[in-house]
Formats: C-alpha cells, structure tokens, sequence
C-alpha cells in the first residue's frame, strides 16, 4: 500500500488533532493549539502527515531553518518534543517505511539535513524503540541523548516517600511543622518574578516563556498547565508549573522558590504534594526534566532530582545530513 507525504495546511487541523489525540506517542506538545500559540512570524512551520492508502498514519510536527546556507528539516522549535507521531498499532514495516518516506520527501524538496527529537520512551502507551532502529538503519544518527529525570508514581504517595533521601523525607516533615502548606495557585507573576530571579542567579538565563505566553497556555489549557504553589504565612515561597503532557506522564516545566526562605524546606514539601495529586490523578510518572544540556551534565541538579527517587532516561536527538 502506497505512501503520501504531505505539508500541513490550516484544514489539516482537526484530522492533526484527532490523531494526537489518540496516538501512542502523542503530547501536548504536538497539538495544534499549542505550536499555534506562538506569533505566526516565530517559525517557518514546515510540519508532515503521512497518509497510507488513503488514510492518516504518522504525523512529523517540523520546522524549516536555514542556517549558515543548509536547509534543515527540524523538530518543531516551540516545542519539548517533537520526532515522528504514530498510532499504538505501529508494525515494523511502517515505522521503516515512515521514515523513508519522510526521508525521501525532505531530498526531493531541497532540504539538506533532518534532525528529530524523540520525546522519552516512557511517554509511549506501548514502549517501542521501532522508530529508532528505523532512524539509525536509514542513516539518522545520534547528535546528542540527554537526561531527563523520571519518577514513577507508585502505589501510594507513602512509598514514593520512602524512595525519598533520608535528609528529604526529614525535610518533607520540617516544612510540615514550620507551617508551610501547598496549593493550586492562580498567583502566577509572584511565581514568575522568583523564577526570573531564581534562573538569573543560579543560570543567568530567562525563563522560556514570558508571562503573558505562561498565561496564553494556561488558558489553552485549563485542566493540563497548573501551579502549584507553596505558601507560608499567606506567602508565596515556592512553586513549579506542571505541565499534564498526555494520560500517563505530567511534566515539572518550572521549579523555583525564594532563596530567602530556603531554610523553610518548601520545594520538598511542595514535590510530596505534586506525586499526591499525580496518584490521586492516575499519573504514572512524574518528568523533573533534563539535567544534562547538549550531553554536558549539571552534577547538581541531577542529585536534586535523584533526592526524590528520580533516575534517568534518554532525550535522543537524531540527525540525518542528505
């Protein structure tokens, strides 16, 4: 049965979305609404579906960039993760026969190298590492595998604190006692004015997002994009946005707090309430995020992460010069 690549246009979208919706390796971060959040002048949106006998089967949210003279077929920049997006039924053959395609598309339309970054295998309903054998066996190879922190919610909120370190537990149980409390929030510019600080301080970056975009997404996405919020004295003092990327895994996109108050023990206490509602919600894993950028560790923040009985599993990034 014969393959079609086509580019995406405006009257794609419900077909785009319904496909996500159901998809094995779908997120929020694949949606329509949320690459159409950014100003339209942002990216060049250069996104694929493939259609086999007539019918959707893969979808490839992308990019067009030139730089330094080579056209590149890239993984859609307003987003964590992008790759190629499958049904949970994927045979061998179509995952092979998916990325030739696509591959041969991106030669015939003048684009000198595709790169593609996989969102972590645990975000799969049905784990399957057929795309990536399928990647590497047409020429993809690896331009970086990062580290993203995950933790799997267990049966109780009880035994992930258990996995917590002995010091973090102890803290969990000091927060508690000097009276700090935690709840969703609605506070989001005292929260975005201790991330600005936060990431200024310890990173000298900006946060990915202004404000207003934090807010534009929140509204897109009521019940997925939520802060939770740890307070002491009717104070903000900490707080992480959480993004709910698909069924089964919920995304720590922010974690800040105060300096000031670090002594109060906050962000543990808030991270014991975020795996409670996880459980209480039918989550299976909690994402902290990468602690490696371009394969170069932070040692630090990896630690931080393991304290709550995180590990790690890889962000693969494939490229493919043409």
């Amino acid at each position: 049965m014969s393959l079609t690549v086509r580019t995406f246009t405006e009257t794609d979208t419900p077909a785009w979305e319904a496909f996500v919706a159901s998809a094995n390796n779908g997120t929020i971060f694949h949606e329509r609404k949320f690459l159409g959040y950014h100003p339209g002048d942002r990216f060049n949106d250069h996104s694929l579906l493939v259609d086999k006998g007539g019918k959707l089967r893969a979808i490839f949210p992308a990019v067009e960039i030139n730089s330094d003279g080579v056209k590149s077929l890239v993984s859609h920049q307003g987003s964590s993760y992008g790759g190629i997006v499958v049904q949970e039924d994927l045979s061998f053959q179509d995952s092979y026969d998916f990325v030739q395609a696509i591959t041969e598309y991106a030669r015939k339309a003048g684009f000198q190298r595709i790169q593609m970054t996989l969102p972590p295998a645990i975000y799969q309903y049905r784990v399957s590492n057929y795309l990536d054998f399928s990647l590497i066996k047409h020429g993809f190879s690896y331009k970086k595998r990062d580290v993203s922190s995950m933790l799997t919610i267990e049966e109780s909120p009880e035994k992930n604190l258990q996995r917590f370190r002995s010091t973090h537990r102890t803290a969990v149980r000091k927060a508690v006692k000097q009276g700090v409390t935690i709840r969703e929030s609605e506070d989001w510019s005292d929260f975005y004015d201790i991330l600005k600080e936060n990431l200024n301080i310890r990173h000298n970056v900006q946060p990915t997002h202004t404000l207003d975009e934090l807010l534009i997404l929140r509204d897109l996405y009521p019940e997925q994009i939520k802060l939770f919020g740890a307070y002491h004295e009717d104070k903000l003092v900490a707080g992480v946005v959480n993004f709910s990327v698909n069924k089964d895994v919920v995304l720590a996109f922010y974690i800040s707090h105060n300096e000031k108050y670090q002594n109060l023990r906050a962000v543990n206490l808030l991270f014991y309430e975020i795996i409670t509602w996880c459980h209480n919600n039918s989550y299976r894993y909690l994402d902290f995020g990468i602690f490696t950028v371009n394969m170069e560790p932070n040692f630090g923040l990896g630690r931080f992460k393991e304290n709550f009985g995180a590990s790690g599993v890889f962000r693969d990034t494939f490229e493919l010069d043409l």
